[in-house]
């Protein structure tokens, strides 16, 4: 199987002029060059303070291959979502859906934000089959924190109406 995917990705001449450490055949071979990026040059890396009433919180796990993503974004008093940060652990794939997420929500409304789907993540990130669970975490992640948010902003009306009574 390995010389199948040598063949296939890169050329004899190559092979005889120079050998591939393992991070570069992978990254010439195995994974798009999008994925690379977001992989190599992560952004919006970091995490924003969970207590805050502004910030939602979403945490996500594949069983399956190990993968954890936690996605957090920060809203204004206009709906707006003005950051997003996060930190996963798991592959290339994982990480990249997951900077690519939080590139795309910046900017959003919260329903602009809630229709983003893994679809359009895998399609942008040229995921093979085998990946999809990765971008799949990533619709997951925004989904948690925005409801995350939302139940930060129903629990904020409820203490007010409960003051005003």
């Amino acid at each position: 199987m390995a010389a199948t995917v040598v063949n296939k990705c890169l050329s004899p001449l190559t092979l005889l002029t120079r050998r591939l450490s393992v991070p570069e055949f992978f990254s010439q071979c195995c994974y798009h060059q999008k994925v690379v990026d977001h992989y190599e040059n992560p952004r919006n890396v970091g995490t924003l303070d969970k207590r805050s009433k502004k910030v939602g919180t979403g945490l996500v796990g594949a069983p399956a291959c190990g993968d954890v993503m936690k996605l957090q974004i920060e809203v204004d008093d206009d709906g707006k979502i003005v950051d997003a940060r996060f930190k996963t652990f798991g592959c290339g794939s994982a990480i990249a859906s997951s900077s690519l997420a939080t590139e795309w929500i910046k900017g959003k409304s919260v329903g602009e934000a809630r229709s983003i789907k893994n679809t359009d993540i895998a399609k942008e990130l040229c995921l093979p089959p085998v990946k999809l669970h990765c971008s799949m975490l990533a619709e997951d992640a925004i989904k948690a924190a925005l409801a995350d948010y939302q139940l930060k902003q129903q629990d904020d009306q409820q203490v007010v109406a409960q003051a005003s009574n």
